[in-house]
Order: C-alpha cells, then structure tokens, then sequence
C-alpha cells in the first residue's frame, strides 16, 4: 500500500522525504490555507520535492470553472492530480480531464455508490473519508471493504486512496482490506513508528550493552 502525506506544509514534507515511506502528496484549500501559501507556488514546490502524485484541488463548484483552474493546475507539473468533489458536475469535469490523460482525484466520497460512479468516469483516485464516518457512529472501513469488492468484480483502474485517517488502526485495517493508498498527516506516521513494547526493549538493551564498557567506534 502506497503512503501518501496530507499536508501542503513544505517543511514537514522535507523532514519525512529521507524516510523514503513518502509515495506522493494530498493537499486541499483548507490545508494550502493553513500553510500560508499561494496555491500555484505551493504545489509547484511541493512537485519539485515529491516524484509521485500530488493532489491540487479545485475550489470551483461548477463545471466551467472546476475546467478552468484544472488547466491551471495541471500544467504546474505531469505528477499533479486534480482534485474535484464528488457531485455531478464534480463527475462530469473527471471524465473530461481523464479522457485527456490528466489525474483525477475524486474527493469527498462516503459511500460505495459515489465511488462505483467516480470509476465509471475514469477517476485515478477516489478518496473515501473514513474518518468522518466514524464521526458519525458508522465503520468507515465498511465502506472502504464494499469498494474494494466493487472495485475487484469489474477491474477499474481507479485506486482506492484511503482518506480521513484518524489513527494507526486505520492504517492497519486499509492495507489488509487491500487498499491502494492511504493518506496520512505527518502526525500518524510518527505514531506509525511507536509501540511500548519497542521502547523498553531498546532501553534494556542499551543498559545491558552500557554495563560491558565496550564501543563499537
């Protein structure tokens, strides 16, 4: 399963490069307002940074317009996935970009229905939000299982880009559900790295091995 950072801050996308766990970047308006940054400079940093997609999100709602900036968007750089939402013209927009081989990453899905719809219009990606269904008292990984047997009955091409993780867990339950990609703030790969069980093993061994009086340099 391919890991992709959510975040559109350049520092915190610098810092996780040299773990070489960083398979592409996800952005959106809330996240390129938080950075402070303008949106064409921003991506096209983050292009220069990244070899692997990086999603850009359209901030229009109509057709016309979410045209518009996606041709603004996608020359930044050949790796930029336009972002479009999940509704109609949202659909409409994924079909025209993807029948001229740009991506697309069809966002905002929270049921298998929308997603079936994004395949059909030739999505690269859809972005189920898992985490904001547990908001609401239902199993986002439910969802994410009904669009991977969808998905697998009629072998699209779209990936699964697994969305709104909250925790480790998610992390776990997207790659053995057999998701494509998941997208994750710098937050939950550095809780990715932790267990307990691992920090008292390496403490112990660090005492045994100070209590020879040997170095290895």
């Amino acid at each position: 399963m391919k890991i992709f950072l959510d975040t559109a801050d350049i520092e915190q996308i610098e810092a996780l490069l040299d773990t070489g766990m960083i398979d592409g970047v996800t952005t959106n308006p809330s996240l390129i307002a938080k950075s402070g940054g303008d949106i064409k400079q921003t991506i096209a940093k983050i292009c220069d940074l990244v070899d692997g997609p990086v999603s850009a999100e359209v901030t229009a709602t109509d057709i016309d317009t979410m045209m518009a900036e996606a041709e603004v968007l996608s020359a930044i750089a050949p790796q930029v996935a336009v972002k479009v939402p999940l509704t109609k013209e949202g659909l409409i927009v994924c079909r025209r970009l993807s029948r001229r081989d740009i991506m697309v990453n069809v966002t905002l899905c929270f049921s298998a229905g929308q997603a079936l719809l994004a395949a059909k219009a030739g999505a690269s990606f859809i972005s189920p939000f898992v985490g904001r269904l547990d908001d609401l008292g239902a199993d986002g990984m439910n969802l994410i299982a009904d669009i991977c047997t969808i998905y697998d009955h009629y072998d699209f091409d779209t990936q699964i880009l697994v969305a709104s993780a909250r925790n480790p867990q998610h992390v776990v339950d997207a790659a053995l559900l057999g998701a494509d990609v998941i997208t994750l703030p710098p937050a939950i790969i550095d809780q990715l790295y932790k267990h307990p069980l691992t920090d008292k093993g390496l403490a112990a061994f660090l005492e045994d091995w100070k209590k020879t009086g040997q170095s290895i340099l």
